[in-house]
This record gives C-alpha cells, structure tokens and sequence, in this order.
C-alpha cells in the first residue's frame, strides 16, 4: 500500500501539511491543560462548561472514532470510554460526576490514540472515499480539536483563580477605521464547493441576491457600547426584542459579562487580571439581545448572515467570492488577531491588510458577529459525515455567528465557516457589527 500511495499526486505534500496541523493543535492543546493543576483541570469552572479534563479526552476520543477505526478500520483504543465522551449523551451540567479519565491517564490515552494516527498517515490512501479525500477526516479532526481548544480557553476565561495563561498585547491601530460602508445590490456566491476542508454546513456554493445595504466598517467599540450603557440602554425596554428583555430581567444584564464598576468608568477582567476598558477595542461577552438591543438604540439592526459573507468575500472587481476578506491565502499575523496570539480583541483598525476590498476591517479574528439569522443548512445541504455535526441544531434555537475571535485557529475560521449557539451566551468571545438598509440616494450607482 506504501508503494501505491506515494505515486498520488501531492500525497506527500497532504501528508506533511496534516502532521503538521496534528502537532501544532496538539501544542495547543497541551498549553492549556498543562497551564493549570490537577485540581483545577477536573473542576467544573462554570455550569456552563466542562471539566478541561473532560475536554481533553473528548479530543482524543474523537481522534479514535474518525481516524483509527472509521479511517484506519482498526481495532478500538478504549471502546469503554465512548458513552464517557459522547457530547450528545452527557450534558455540560452532568460531565463533573461522570467516571473521566483522571489528567494522566487522559493523556496517556491521547498519545496512544496519536502514535496510532500517524502510523496510518503514513499508509493511508487518499482515494475519492469522501472521508478521505483531500484529506477531509484529518482536516475535521484538527477542526473539532481548535474548537474545543476554543472552549477550552473560554473556560480559563470564567476560572476564579489567578492569571496562568499570558500573551503579548494585540498591535495598535495601524489605520484610522470608522463609520460605514455601502454594500452594492446584487448577487455573489455564498458557501463553498471546493475548500477541501470545509464542512457540511458551508456547503454547497450557491447565489445569493442581495438588495443594497450599508454595514460597520468595524465591530461595534466599547466606547461605543459603553453610550448605550450610559444613555440607560439596559433599563429602557423600547430598544429590547420581547424576549430578549425577558432575559435582560431574568439574568439581571447591565453591562457585559467580566465588566465591572470601576470609580467613574469600567474595568474588565481578563483571564484572571483586570484592566480598565479601552474604548477602542471591540465589545466582547455579550449575547445576541444585547447586540440587538445596542441595534436598535443606535438605530440600526444586526446584519443576515449574507449580508455579513457578502461583505467578507465579495470582491466588485471580479465579482467572485474570496476565501477570507484579503483574498484566498491563509491568514497571517498581519491580517487578524487568530489563534490565541494575544489574550483580547485588537483595537479597531489594527489589521489594515485583512480588509476587505470595499474596506470592511476585521470581519476575521477579534471577536465571534453575531447575526440576524438562525441555524439552518444552504439550499441543497447534505449531512457529512454524520447529522449530529451540523443538522441536528438547524432551527430557530440557535443564531448564527461568523467570523472568529482571537481565541479561533485559522484551521477553523475561514470566510464560510458558521458557528451557531444560543442568543443568550456570553461566556464566548461573541460582539456584532450593525447594518441598516441603503437608501435611496445611497443605492443609486
């Protein structure tokens, strides 16, 4: 089988780029379990959340399920522990009483489950199976672990102990970026048919026709936010949806989730330290109503979600959509604040080369955008690999958000990449950008 896969055409060079994106999300990955002590990786830091340990081995067992039984038709690593780490059976709130691996043997298992998969990188074939073409199982994979690194991030976020994961701070602003930008009438193409990694729910490409509308050239600031907490915006129900002031009374919102009083102003903390905010960076830790709420109050709504892709990867020039707002090479450190370089959002106008070609900024990294769309696959969605991915969750339960935080890799953030959760989270490193309509004189060519 050796001989046979190295006469495939850049075999060796997937090959390598898959080794590569395994070692550097696993680094991740050790980083932030070993950040921590025992006693704190097998805490429930929030009912919201997992046990980090819980995680831990959830990224190994998912590696065994795909890559070593279902890729490699192997025999189980430790077929025992599956119910254990089963997302759709154990509930967040019930993981802490649950038999889990302790940290050591957790690891122990994540190496054995790891040695297994890149002895079957070396021999797989990449053949037209969709599993396994381009690699797509490998690419899930690094996906569903940068994920949970994700969570996992956001769970040191809500810990109550110390400081212990340190960054140097984002770049300052680089350009002066405000106010908004028209978005011309007309189709372009939403989705995806052939990034190779893409995942069902970005699937398939398809037009999309679009009257003409105005967006945010950045995120919505704290400086910003903080007028809509000034001006009495939490206590004026005029500018909350029905059920979003349900909530604003039934979980006592005011200001968002880590900010606090300080004298005259605020300060938030950021994992574990607290610092006054900088009204320059964009609002992070608020829900959907409270986006929405902010919309109203400024006048304004929160964009569709194809409002929002149109704006990231539209490009009027050629009228093709690019992968991410710059164009389709893989982000770098000049384009967005991705991959837990730094610890916080980037002040607006720090990333003048990730803007897209109308001049939208940071549509990438710094924060997760809310949206005015819930969940529901494109026109023409097909369930791959399996309907707990993505379908399960298409409905009106769930907002769909876009774009990444800081805490997002770019192996799993591009300019179709969806994420969906509840409009009431906050605990995730969500903040939105308003649109209205164009009008008149605005749309006129």
């Amino acid at each position: 089988m050796t001989g046979a896969t190295t006469r495939q055409p850049g075999a060796e060079q997937l090959r390598s780029r898959i080794a590569a994106e395994l070692e550097r999300t696993r680094a991740r990955t050790a980083l932030l379990t070993e950040a921590v002590d025992e006693a704190d990786l097998v805490r429930q830091h929030s009912p919201l959340m997992s046990p980090l340990v819980w995680d831990l081995a959830h990224v190994g067992n998912q590696e065994e399920l795909w890559l070593v039984r279902d890729v490699g038709g192997r025999e189980p690593v430790r077929r025992d522990i599956d119910d254990l780490y089963d997302a759709f059976k154990q509930p967040r709130r019930d993981r802490p009483s649950l038999p889990l691996l302790p940290p050591q043997e957790a690891r122990a298992y994540l190496l054995t489950v790891r040695d297994k998969v890149l002895d079957l990188l070396d021999r797989v074939a990449f053949t037209d199976r969709p599993l396994v073409a381009d690699g797509f199982a490998f690419g899930m994979i690094v996906q569903h672990e940068q994920q949970h690194d994700e969570t996992m991030l956001a769970t040191h976020q809500l810990r109550a102990g110390p400081a212990v994961l340190h960054a140097p701070p984002p770049p300052e602003p680089r350009a002066s970026v405000g106010g908004e930008v028209l978005i011309p009438a007309g189709e372009f193409t939403m989705g995806t048919d052939t990034d190779p990694w893409a995942l069902d729910n970005e699937r398939p490409a398809h037009r999309v026709h679009l009257p003409a509308y105005v967006i945010d050239a950045a995120p919505v600031t704290n400086g910003r936010y903080r007028e809509f907490i000034a001006d009495g915006g939490y206590d004026d129900p005029r500018w909350w949806s029905p059920a979003g002031w349900r909530h604003r009374q039934e979980a006592g919102l005011s200001a968002p989730m880590h900010w606090r009083r300080d004298g005259d102003g605020w300060a938030y903390r950021r994992f574990g330290r607290w610092a006054p905010v900088r009204d320059d960076e964009p609002v992070v830790h608020v829900c959907y109503h409270e986006a929405w709420a902010y919309a109203a109050w400024a006048g304004r709504r929160l964009p569709t979600e194809a409002e929002w892709e149109k704006a990231a990867r539209w490009d009027p020039a050629t009228g093709r959509s690019r992968r991410y707002p710059w164009g389709d090479e893989d982000p770098t450190a000049e384009h967005a604040n991705l991959g837990q370089r730094h610890l916080w959002p980037a002040p607006v106008g720090a990333y003048p080369a990730g803007a897209s070609p109308l001049g939208v900024h940071q549509l990438v990294g710094d924060v997760w955008e809310w949206t005015s769309t819930t969940f529901r696959g494109h026109p023409g969605f097909r369930a791959f690999p399996y309907r707990e991915y993505s379908e399960v969750f298409f409905g009106d339960d769930y907002q769909v958000l876009r774009g990444g935080s800081f805490g997002t890799d770019l192996a799993a953030c591009r300019g179709t990449f969806r994420n969906w959760d509840y409009p009431i989270r906050r605990q995730i490193f969500s903040g939105f950008r308003c649109a209205r309509d164009a009008r008149p004189e605005e749309s006129q060519p």
